[in-house]
C-alpha cells in the first residue's frame, strides 16, 4: 500500500492540540541559519560553503526558483502513489539522502543516526567514501534499510577494489562514482578557518579500517596517525582518470553504477556508452567550480541525451517540496537531497534527519496534489514556465 507522506501534516496539527510544536521548522529553507546560530563556524562552513564566492551554489538556488509550477485543476488526485523504482530498487517516493562526508563533525552521532532515519522512513541512504563511520558499522546500523555506496576513485587501485569488495559484502547494492573532485576546489569558508577535517583523521573511518590501506604504511595506524593521514592524502583522488578506466570499475562491481556529477550531454552520452546505469546531474552543490552551469540548468539536455539509456538523478540546490517536483518535471527520476538532512543532524540528530525526510515528502506529496498530479511520473516541463532572469 502507498504511503500517505501528506498526513505528516495532519499528525503535526493534532500534536499540537496537547500543546506540542515540532522541534525544527518545517520551513528547510530556515536550517542552515540556525545551525549557522548553534554550531561551530568550521563544520557550519564545511557543511555549508561552497567555492569561490559561492556563485554556483546561488545559482543553483536561482535555477529552480526560476521555474514557476503551473498547477491544474479538476484531475483526480485523492488517491496518490509516490512509490518508483530506482535502479531496479522498489522505493516509497523518489528520494534519496545523498552523500555527505565527515558527519561526525555535525552530530556525534554520525553516519549512523542518518542511516537509521533513512531506514525508519525506507528512503536510500548513500554513504559517503569520506565517512566518520566504517561502511560495515553504518550497515549494520541500518538493518536491511536501502543503501548505496559513494566511491572517491583512489589512486590506489587495491583501496579501491577493497572498498568495493567491503561494500559489496555489507549490502550496499548500487555505486555512486563522484567524478567532480579529483581535487578539493577553492573553499573560502574552510580556507579562512584553515579547517580540513581528514588532516585531524575524521573522515577517514573507511580508509584507516581497510586491510588495502593499512597495507601501505609502515606502522600501525594508532602509532602514527600523522603518516596515517599523509597516505590518505597522496591517494584520495587522482586527476589522471578518464573514461576507459571505468572499466576496472565495471570489472569489480556487479550492481548498478551511477557516476556523479555530470552536467554535460555528450559526458552522460560517454556514460551510456560506457555501460553506466545512470547519472547525476549534479555541480556538488555548489562545492567544487565557482562560476558552474547550475544543476537545474543542466537537468533538461542531459535528460534529453540520455533519458531513454541511463536512470538520470540529480541534486543540487534542492531543499523544498516544490523543488523535487520541479526537478522531476525537468527529466529526473529520483532525487539525491544533501545539506538539509546534515543540517537536520546537526540540529537534532536521527530525529532531526527524519523531521528534514518527512516534511520534503509531505510537501512534494501535497504540492503534486494541488497541481493536479497523482504520482511522480506526472510531471513534465510543460507543468512549468520560466521566468525571465
Amino acid at each position: 500500500m502507498a504511503k500517505h507522506w501528506a498526513d505528516f501534516q495532519y499528525e503535526i496539527y493534532l500534536n499540537g492540540m496537547t500543546g506540542a510544536v515540532p522541534r525544527l521548522p518545517t520551513d528547510l529553507t530556515r536550517l542552515e541559519e540556525l545551525a549557522e546560530r548553534r554550531l561551530g563556524p568550521g563544520p557550519v562552513g564545511y557543511v555549508a560553503g561552497s567555492a569561490g564566492d559561492g556563485s554556483t551554489a546561488r545559482a543553483n538556488r536561482a535555477a529552480l526558483e526560476r521555474r514557476r509550477i503551473v498547477p491544474r485543476m479538476l484531475r483526480d488526485v485523492h488517491e496518490r502513489d509516490l512509490s518508483v523504482e530506482l535502479l531496479g530498487r522498489a522505493l516509497p517516493a523518489p528520494l534519496a539522502l545523498a552523500p555527505v562526508g565527515v558527519l561526525s563533525i555535525m552530530h556525534p552521532d554520525a553516519e549512523p543516526a542518518a542511516a537509521r532515519a533513512a531506514a525508519a522512513q525506507g528512503v536510500p541512504f548513500v554513504l559517503s567514501s569520506a565517512s566518520s563511520t566504517p561502511m560495515e558499522e553504518v550497515a549494520e546500523a541500518m538493518g536491511d534499510g536501502e543503501r548505496w555506496f559513494q566511491l572517491y576513485w583512489a589512486k590506489d587501485r587495491e583501496v579501491t577494489r577493497s572498498f568495493l569488495g567491503r561494500a559489496r559484502a555489507a549490502g550496499f547494492t548500487a555505486l555512486f562514482v563522484t567524478l567532480d573532485t579529483p581535487l578539493l576546489a577553492w573553499r573560502p569558508r574552510d580556507l579562512d578557518q584553515a579547517y580540513l577535517p581528514f588532516l585531524h583523521g575524521v573522515g577517514t573511518a573507511n580508509y584507516f579500517t581497510d586491510p588495502a590501506f593499512r597495507a601501505g604504511l609502515a606502522k600501525p595506524v594508532h602509532e602514527d596517525p600523522n603518516a596515517a593521514v599523509l597516505h590518505f592524502v597522496g591517494m584520495f583522488a587522482d586527476p589522471a582518470k578518464t573514461w576507459p578506466d571505468l572499466a576496472f570499475l565495471r570489472e569489480n562491481w556487479d550492481g548498478p553504477i551511477v557516476l556523479k556529477g555530470v552536467l554535460h550531454p555528450d559526458d552522460a552520452r560517454l556514460a551510456a556508452d560506457a555501460g553506466m546505469d545512470g547519472v547525476v546531474v549534479s555541480n556538488h552543490g555548489g562545492r567544487q567550480v565557482a562560476g558552474s552551469v547550475a544543476a537545474a540548468d543542466a537537468l533538461p539536455r542531459v535528460a534529453e541525451a540520455v533519458g531513454d539509456r541511463l536512470t538520470v538523478l540529480f541534486d543540487s540546490g534542492v531543499r523544498t517540496g516544490d523543488d523535487l517536483f520541479k526537478a522531476l518535471a525537468l527529466g529526473a527520476r529520483g532525487v539525491l537531497l544533501g545539506r538539509p538532512y546534515a543540517y537536520g543532524l546537526g540540529l537534532d540528530g536521527q530525529a532531526g534527519v527524519e523531521h528534514v525526510i518527512r516534511c520534503l515528502l509531505a510537501e512534494f506529496d501535497l504540492t503534486l496534489a494541488l497541481s493536479g498530479h497523482a504520482g511522480p511520473g506526472s510531471p513534465t516541463a510543460a507543468d512549468l514556465v520560466e521566468e525571465s532572469a
